[in-house]
């Protein structure tokens, strides 16, 4: 128990220092590859499989791991690469079991290699023209070596796509005055797109930017031209974002006097024993794991204040 209260404090030193722990890992390759650690739960040997009937060809099969059943993907095969993580399966194949999206899944890989601490201001978007950028948020140069951090929201969205519509009856609930936007914060394209038809099934206008810098500097801007409440209803941010994370860009609206008394709900796929203490130091309004529209909308119409706009 003391290894664990130690873990968390300190991983949650890292809020307001805009850093992350990244896992190394490789698919058959040089190229190195990395993800959040807050998003793996243990790395294992592979295990044996048992094959889905009419499964897609990018899970490998599923394992019985800690008493539940959970798929095992090849990460290369799904990410369009030639050749497979586990091609000629040598035997020191690794499986990444992740957490995240309120679902657990292995990510079958042909070596890991180490935990390295990073941050966010050397975490670029990815380049254009490598062939595979629509799997990638972000990159980084670790060792003078280039480090490509995968969106694995992209990748299992392919296995397990996710609804963005929001209910007949939450959009019935919805009484949007018009001039307000959200500004919707994620540097992932298919959780950006997840959120946008939420918001739009509510009927708010929203900006979209896909890191905390951007979202820091609109906001500014904002502030500069009016009081920025009356012109923003509330700020939807990602936690694990290039340049700056959302625990910064959460600490830097409250550290603002202009923007302090911005309504702030950050919304991740990370999830975990962390986040409430987390997201307590950073100063948000709510958290939220991603990704359920229903959920996100009642969160919301409560943080823009539903309940008072149904009493007028």
């Amino acid at each position: 128990m003391s290894q664990f209260i130690d873990d968390v404090n300190q991983r949650t030193q890292l809020v307001g220092q805009n850093r992350m722990e990244l896992l190394l890992f490789h698919l058959g390759g040089s190229q190195t590859f990395g993800i959040n650690v807050f998003k793996v739960r243990e790395v294992i040997p592979s295990p044996p499989l048992r094959q889905i009937p009419g499964s897609m060809s990018v899970v490998r099969g599923v394992a019985t791991l800690r008493g539940g059943t959970v798929p095992i993907i090849d990460l290369a095969r799904a990410m369009g690469l030639r050749g497979s993580a586990g091609a000629g399966d040598s035997g020191d194949q690794k499986v990444v079991v992740t957490e995240f999206n309120r679902s657990v899944q292995g990510f079958w890989v042909s070596a890991v290699d180490r935990i390295v601490n990073v941050n966010w201001q050397d975490v670029k978007s990815p380049p254009r023209g490598t062939g595979r950028e629509s799997f990638l948020v972000a990159v980084t140069e670790i060792d003078n070596k280039l480090v490509e951090i995968i969106d694995v929201e992209r990748v299992l969205s392919i296995v397990n796509p996710l609804p963005s519509e929001v209910s007949e009856s939450i959009r019935a609930d919805a009484t949007v005055e018009g001039g307000r936007k959200v500004v919707i914060v994620d540097d992932s394209v298919v959780a950006r797109k997840q959120i946008e038809g939420a918001i739009r099934g509510l009927g708010f206008e929203y900006e979209v930017f896909k890191d905390g810098q951007e979202a820091l500097d609109f906001l500014e801007q904002k502030a500069a031209e009016g009081p920025v409440r009356d012109q923003v209803e509330l700020v939807i941010s990602d936690i694990e974002m290039p340049r700056m994370d959302g625990y910064t860009l959460t600490a830097r609206i409250r550290d603002d006097a202009a923007l302090k008394d911005l309504k702030v709900l950050l919304h991740s796929s990370l999830s975990g024993e962390f986040n409430t203490d987390m997201v307590k130091r950073a100063g948000a309004d709510a958290f939220l794991s991603k990704f359920n529209p229903d959920e996100l909308a009642n969160a919301v119409l409560d943080q823009t204040g539903r309940e008072d706009r149904q009493g007028e």
